[in-house]
């Protein structure tokens, strides 16, 4: 849950494209049928080619798995390629970042991610309702997931 307060006046961010959040550092880019409709269509490909190719399960919670985006062995996106190659149609997760709830949680947790990230803190003044926005549509545009049994996949 986000510490509405230390935004309410809005929060200053511009993209650097420095890419500093699609590289160098593991994570998942968990994917929404939205986000997998877009990418698939972009690479001209049926789902379940394109979760084979570009996609791996990844726990979650108990007896769940969430679909995310592989990474590069050096842990850069797999679309990583000195630009975003799939820019245009990123996932949600890319296009709202910073604007993520668990950034968003404290003004220590922002300033903190503020560390990597060259975008925060200056450039475009972003108001509460867009940021507000921005975690509604992480919200409501649910992840792909499915449910493991103990003996396999469901």
């Amino acid at each position: 849950m986000s510490d509405e307060s230390f935004y309410s006046a809005g929060l200053r961010f511009s993209c650097t494209r420095c890419s500093n959040c699609c590289r160098k550092e593991s994570g998942f880019v968990y994917l929404s049928e939205n986000d997998l409709s877009r990418l698939a269509g972009f690479f001209d490909m049926d789902y379940t080619a394109f979760i084979q190719t570009w996609c791996r399960w990844v726990s979650f919670e108990r007896n769940r798995e969430r679909l995310s985006l592989k990474e590069k062995s050096n842990y850069d996106c797999i679309f990583w390629d000195k630009v975003c190659t799939v820019y245009n149609v990123r996932p949600l997760q890319c296009r709202t970042f910073p604007f993520w709830d668990s950034v968003l949680c404290s003004k220590d947790a922002w300033e903190n991610t503020g560390q990597s990230c060259p975008g925060i803190n200056t450039g475009d003044l972003h108001e509460k309702g867009i940021i507000d926005n921005h975690i509604r549509l992480m919200e409501e545009e649910l992840v792909v997931e499915r449910i493991i049994h103990e003996w396999g996949v469901a």
